[in-house]
C-alpha cells in the first residue's frame, strides 16, 4: 500500500474506516465537472498549424458560480492538445491551443487555489489520437522506431517486410480507429504515464479522472499509481469504470474510487418507472462499495443524457438531487446541471454536442427559468457540507413501495431520514423518529409523514 501523505479521512492506522486509501480532504469536496472544449465553444478540429487561442479564462470566469453553488472543487474535462474532442489526445504535456497554454492553465490551477476549489484533471491513458508523436513516429518510419512497442501493432507481411508507406493494423477503443491503443505491457507507456501525471501534479493540480479506466489492466494501474503516490501521496485517482466488480477494479488497482454508474442508473430510472425498488437494490448495493471505498457519485457528465432531458417529470429532478446529497460517495454536478439544462446524447457523429454546449461569458445570462433548481442545488449542497458524515453515510430502508421510500442516512453519530413519493396522490409513510423537516414540504406527526403528491423531505430527530 503507498506511503500515508498525511492525516486521512475516518483514518485508522493510515486506513479510512470505510477502507478506502482516498486522502482526508476528499471528504469535503462536492465538485463541479467542465468539459472545457464545449464550454468555451472552440472549434469541433484542431487545425494542423492551429494557433493559440486563450479561452480558459472563460472558465476562470465562472469559478465564483462554482463557489456560490457550494462545489469546493473544480472537475475539468480533457485540457491537452487533441485532434477534436479532447480524448484523443497528441500531446498530454501541453494545453490544448484551442484552450490556450500552459501559462492559461496555470492562471485557472492559481484562480482555483485563490477560493479554495481543488482541481481534477481528465487523463486518457488508454489510448491517445493517431497524430500523437509516438504513433506518428510509427507511421513514418515504422516498426523499427522506439515507440513502436507502445502500441499492439500488426505489420501486413510481417515487421521485417515494412516498407516506407506501409501502416500497420493496429488495436483501438471500442473500434474507433482514430484511438490507437496503447500496449499496457510496455514499461515505456507507464513511465510516461507516470511522468505526465506527476509533472501536472507538481503544477498544483489534486488528481486525476483516469478515462477508460476499465479497459486498463488493473496491474497497470496499479504499478503506476503506487509511483505517482511515491510523489504526490495526497493525491486522488479515480477511474471511470462503468459496470462489472467496482469494488475488485479499486483493489487491484490501488485506485481511491469509481464512476458509480450503478446509482445513476437507479436515480432515475427507478423516478420514472415508479418503482423504488430497483433504488433499494443499488442503494443496498452501494453500501457494499462504501465498505471499501468511497464511489464517485453524479447525475450528470459529459457522455450522458442530462438528467433534466433524462427524466419523464420534471418534478422528479428534486427527487434525484436529493439522492445524490444525502447518499454516502464524492459528488460531482455537471455544468449545467444546477440550471437544469436539458441535452440529449445521441449515438451518431457529433450527438455529444447537446450535452457538451458553450456556457455564455458569465452566469448572469443564464435564463432565469434555471434559478429555482439553482436555488435547490445550493440548499441541498449546504446541508450535505453540515453533515460531513455524508461522505461515507450508510442508507438503511425504512419503507418500500412501488411509489415511496423512506431511507436513513447514518454515519459517525449522525442520522437523517429521507422521504420520497412518486405518486399523484398525497402519501402517508412511517419515519420513526424525526420531528424537524430540513428541507422539501412535508407534515410530521406520530412518527409519521405526510407527503404531498411528487413530495419529497430530508428530516432530522
Amino acid at each position: 500500500m503507498p506511503g500515508d501523505g498525511g492525516e486521512r479521512c475516518g483514518s485508522i492506522g493510515g486506513m479510512s474506516t470505510t477502507g478506502a486509501r482516498e486522502p482526508g480532504w476528499v471528504q469535503d469536496v462536492i465538485w463541479w465537472h467542465v468539459y472545457p472544449l464545449g464550454f468555451v465553444g472552440a472549434e469541433r478540429e484542431a487545425g494542423p498549424d492551429q494557433a493559440v487561442v486563450h479561452r480558459l479564462g472563460h472558465v476562470a470566469g465562472w469559478l465564483d458560480h462554482a463557489v456560490e453553488l457550494g462545489a469546493s472543487g473544480l472537475a475539468l474535462g480533457p485540457v491537452f492538445a487533441s485532434g477534436t474532442h479532447g480524448y484523443d489526445t497528441t500531446d498530454h504535456l501541453r494545453v490544448d491551443p484551442r484552450l490556450g497554454d500552459d501559462a492559461d492553465l496555470d492562471a485557472l490551477i492559481a484562480a482555483c487555489r485563490e477560493r479554495g476549489l481543488r482541481v481534477l484533471l481528465d487523463g486518457v491513458f488508454n489510448h491517445v489520437g493517431r497524430g500523437h508523436p509516438a504513433f506518428r513516429a510509427v507511421l513514418e518510419h515504422g516498426p523499427a522506431t522506439p515507440t513502436a512497442s507502445w502500441f499492439r501493432l500488426r505489420w501486413p507481411d510481417g515487421a521485417d517486410a515494412w516498407r516506407p508507406g506501409t501502416e500497420p493494423e493496429y488495436d483501438d477503443f471500442e473500434g474507433h480507429s482514430a484511438l490507437v491503443a496503447l500496449h499496457h505491457d510496455e514499461p515505456a507507456v507507464a513511465d510516461h504515464v507516470v511522468e505526465v501525471m506527476t509533472s501536472w501534479l507538481d503544477r498544483g493540480v489534486d488528481g486525476w479522472r483516469l478515462d477508460a479506466a476499465y479497459a486498463v489492466p488493473t496491474s497497470f494501474w496499479a504499478g503506476v499509481a503506487d509511483r505517482v503516490r511515491a510523489r504526490h501521496p495526497d493525491a486522488y485517482l479515480m477511474g471511470e469504470v462503468i459496470h462489472g466488480d467496482y469494488a475488485g477494479f479499486v483493489a487491484g488497482a490501488h485506485v481511491d474510487a469509481v464512476t458509480q454508474y450503478e446509482l445513476w442508473k437507479a436515480v432515475w430510472s427507478s423516478l420514472n418507472d415508479g418503482n423504488f425498488f430497483e433504488l433499494d437494490a443499488a442503494l443496498t448495493r452501494h453500501g457494499g462499495f462504501l465498505d471499501s471505498f468511497v464511489p464517485y457519485t453524479f447525475l450528470g457528465n459529459h457522455d450522458v443524457t442530462r438528467i433534466a432531458s433524462r427524466l419523464t417529470d420534471e418534478r422528479h429532478l428534486a427527487h434525484a438531487l436529493v439522492v445524490l446529497l444525502t447518499t454516502g460517495g464524492t459528488p460531482a454536478i455537471y455544468a449545467g446541471d444546477e440550471h437544469a439544462f436539458r441535452g440529449v446524447k445521441e449515438d451518431r457523429a457529433g450527438g455529444d454536442d447537446a450535452v457538451r454546449p458553450p456556457f455564455p461569458a458569465t452566469p448572469r445570462e443564464l435564463s432565469p427559468l434555471g434559478l429555482p433548481t439553482y436555488s435547490l442545488h445550493r440548499e441541498l449542497i449546504g446541508l450535505r457540507r453540515r453533515h460531513r458524515w455524508l461522505h461515507t453515510a450508510r442508507t438503511r430502508t425504512l419503507h418500500l413501495a412501488n411509489e415511496q421510500l423512506v431511507y436513513e442516512a447514518v454515519g459517525d453519530g449522525g442520522r437523517l431520514v429521507v422521504a420520497l413519493s412518486v405518486g399523484d396522490r398525497p402519501a402517508e409513510v412511517p419515519a420513526a423518529g424525526v420531528r424537524v423537516v430540513l428541507a422539501g414540504n412535508a407534515e410530521v406527526a406520530d412518527d409519521r409523514v405526510r407527503l404531498p403528491a411528487h413530495g419529497w423531505a430530508v428530516l432530522e430527530g
